[in-house]
Parts: C-alpha cells; structure tokens; sequence
C-alpha cells in the first residue's frame, strides 16, 4: 500500500493541473490578505474559497485522476494484491497530494498573516473538507465503470452540499417557522460537512453575534469544547464512511 501511494503521489504531483491549483489558491489568499487591512476580513473573504473552490477541485480532481488511472488498477488487481491495499493506496496518495497544495496555498499565506487559533481552525476545515470530499470522490467512482456518469454524480455531490442542502435547511425553517428549530438545526447542519466548516470557522471569528439568535444557540453549542470535538468528530465521520463504503463495493466489484 506504501509504494502504491508513493508512486500515486510522486505522480500527481508533477501533474500541472495540481500546480494550477496551488497557484490559483496562492494567488486568491496572498491577494485577499493583501487587499484588506484588516485581517480577518482577508480570512472572511477567504472563506468562500474554502467552501466552494476547495471542495469542487478536490471531488472533481480525485474522480478525473482515478478514471484515468483505471488502467493502472486493473493491472494491479491482476497481481497479487489485496483490493483494500489497493485502494487505499491510490485513496493516501490522492489525499496526500491535494492536502499538499491546500497547506501550500492556502495554509503557508494563513499562517504568515494569522497564525492564530481562527488561522488554525480555517486550516483545519480546509484540512477536513479535503479530505471528505477525495473520499466522497472514490465512492461516486467505484459506483460505475462509466467516466462521464462517474464525474456527474460527483458533480451533483459537490452541487447537493455547497448549495442544495442550504436550499433545504431555508424550505423547513419556513416552513416550520412558528416553532423552535435551533436544536433541529444543529442536528441537520452535521448531515452537511460543508455547513460545519462554515459554523465552526464563523464562530471563532466571532461574527456569530451578527446571526442573531440562531447564531447565539450555535455559539453556545459549537463554541462549547463538547460541540468543537463533535464537529470534528462528525467531520471524520464523513471521511471514513464514504471510503468504506467504497471499499465494500471495490472489494466485489468486476472490473
């Protein structure tokens, strides 16, 4: 599994879609932090980059990459390999990468203009989401031999979290508007790991206060250290489920 995600990684890394990505996410932070005096707003701008670039180039990325790689994972299907080896090397070695150019573009400007705990929290949503969505990217890939159905269903994934979800959450608050729904949206915000990023990153920036009550019960929630550990608890949740559901399937799948 090691040299399979050596190999994977020393692949992609000399892939120049991989170093546009650094570049643009480069340009977009250092840009951002530069144009605003004051930091946090640099951070806040930053933010959406986080929640819209980060999680579209990772889904999108890993499924192209383990299309194109097919060939490549049959011929070690046809060695004697564990299937689980298999996969969970191309998984590492993917991971690796994107998580590479997210510290590299993302978090080293952070760091330079805000290591503080909101900069270590920002990275550690970015950190999370990546790795969400890579895993989201293999179980959409292993569900069909077919390359354009395969980016499809990433794409509606991506399309499902970032905006149809909130679309969903603003249908019941309406819908429901004359009775309390803080608890029931705290509960419906861990079922979308792009929502937690969100909460957790706004609230250490303090700008809950201008959420009104809602935001207040979040704050009381998430800024709890119960909530902060279940957020990421929850986070990682949504990394190992969708990779061993993957598993499963690549295990009994013919290829």
């Amino acid at each position: 599994m090691r040299k399979i995600s050596k190999y994977v990684l020393h692949d992609i890394l000399r892939n120049r879609i991989l170093v546009a990505y650094v570049v643009l996410l480069s340009l977009s932070s250092f840009g951002l932090f530069l144009m605003n005096e004051d930091v946090s707003k640099g951070l806040s701008s930053l933010l959406t980059v986080l929640l819209i670039v980060v999680p579209l180039v990772s889904i999108l990325f890993t499924t192209i990459y383990f299309f194109n790689s097919y060939e490549f994972i049959e011929l070690l299907v046809s060695q004697p390999l564990k299937r689980s080896n298999i996969l969970l090397g191309v998984y590492c070695g993917v991971g690796l990468s994107l998580l590479l150019a997210f510290w590299l573009g993302i978090g080293l400007p952070v760091l330079i203009f805000d290591a503080t705990i909101v900069g270590w929290y920002f990275l550690l949503s970015g950190t999370l989401l990546t790795m969400v969505f890579v895993s989201l990217a293999f179980l959409a890939s292993v569900l069909t031999r077919d390359k354009a159905r395969g980016i499809g269903i990433s794409v509606l994934l991506w399309f499902y979290f970032t905006l149809i979800f909130d679309g969903i959450i603003l249908m019941v608050m309406f819908a429901f508007s004359d009775y309390p729904l803080e608890k029931l949206t705290i509960f419906m915000s861990c079922f979308n790991p792009v929502d937690l990023a969100r909460i957790l990153v706004l609230l250490k920036m303090d700008i809950s206060a201008l959420m009104g009550y809602t935001g207040a019960i979040f704050n009381q929630f998430f800024g709890s250290s119960f909530g902060i550990v279940l957020a990421v608890t929850v986070m990682l949740t949504w990394v190992l489920v969708p990779i061993v559901i993957a598993l499963r399937i690549f295990k009994g799948k013919n290829l």
